[in-house]
């Protein structure tokens, strides 16, 4: 086995890009596993990323990405299927002698969730306890990358409104290459963060008036929290045709950011990687050119 080698799932994703450049930026050498040998892939190997072609639910594929790797980084996108995923990672590493592994979980994972996805994460979680190898959990807030998806980003440019449906709730947006910076220290050093659990969150908590203000403040124009009912983003969201599987956790996450289980922050970004998260103004700033 490398000592220096570490595998990061979801290579070309938000949280996955930042964790490879942090790791590549702290001497290790990275092994990414991605979906597809694409352009992506292509600019990975161009910085000396070493590629593995495989899908999370095929174990003979996760085998042969975990061979010779120190500690790894799993991630599964908001799709049914994690549990099994899980199951496979977490066997395949102890096959090939993984030592840490660093999952991304959710805030709102909890045994009674009533989001399935979020349950789910919280099973994942188990089992990878289960398993024997030292993991670190991340269970972040609301991404910040929330307000440069497609359909909010279109909603800001075009109708200078944000339309969702957390009334007056509050948390900490935090940014995905925070989190990928985190992601990379911990692959770096597992044996600090073993057995923990972080909560992630970015430096101010804030309500979406206040976010609202910070765009207008940034984009230098008036844009508008209109707060919605929840029925209502369901139906938006099934207008969109957004598979139901997602839709059902992002209705029932609406419902946990009101009850207050996003809210809150801490330090453990600074703490860990010496550099606190960007607020929600850095952020819009950095990706001004999605508002038009």
């Amino acid at each position: 086995m490398e000592k220096d080698r570490v595998l990061v799932t979801g290579a070309t994703g938000f949280t996955g890009r930042a964790a490879v450049d942090t790791a590549l930026r702290l001497g290790l050498r990275v092994r990414a596993l991605v979906h597809t040998d694409d352009a992506r892939a292509t600019a990975l190997r161009a910085r000396g990323v070493e590629v593995n072609v495989g899908d999370l639910s095929d174990i003979d594929a996760v085998r042969a990405a975990l061979e010779g790797v120190r500690s790894a980084y799993f991630v599964y996108p908001i799709t049914p299927g994690i549990i099994d995923a899980t199951a496979y990672f977490a066997q395949a590493a102890k096959e090939a002698g993984v030592s840490a592994i660093v999952n991304m979980s959710q805030i709102s994972a909890r045994r009674n969730s009533k989001s399935h996805a979020a349950r789910d994460h919280w099973i994942a979680e188990r089992v990878f306890d289960w398993s024997g190898i030292p993991t670190t959990h991340l269970r972040p807030t609301f991404f910040a990358e929330w307000l440069i998806y497609p359909r909010a980003s279109e909603d800001i440019s075009k109708h200078r409104r944000i339309a969702i449906p957390f009334a007056s709730a509050r948390h900490a947006p935090i940014a995905a290459e925070d989190q990928g910076r985190l992601i990379g220290h911990i692959l770096a050093d597992p044996a600090s963060h073993a057995g923990q659990t972080y909560k992630l969150f970015g430096p101010v908590e804030m309500d979406y008036y206040e976010i609202a203000a910070e765009l207008s403040q940034v984009l230098g124009k008036e844009i508008t929290y209109m707060p919605i009912s929840i029925e209502d983003f369901r139906q938006m969201l099934e207008k969109f045709h957004y598979p139901p599987f997602f839709v059902q956790h992002l209705v029932e996450v609406a419902q946990d950011c009101r009850d207050g289980l996003f809210a809150g922050t801490n330090h453990v970004i600074e703490r860990v990687t010496g550099e606190p998260p960007m607020t929600v103004s850095a952020f819009v700033s950095r990706h001004r050119h999605v508002f038009g």
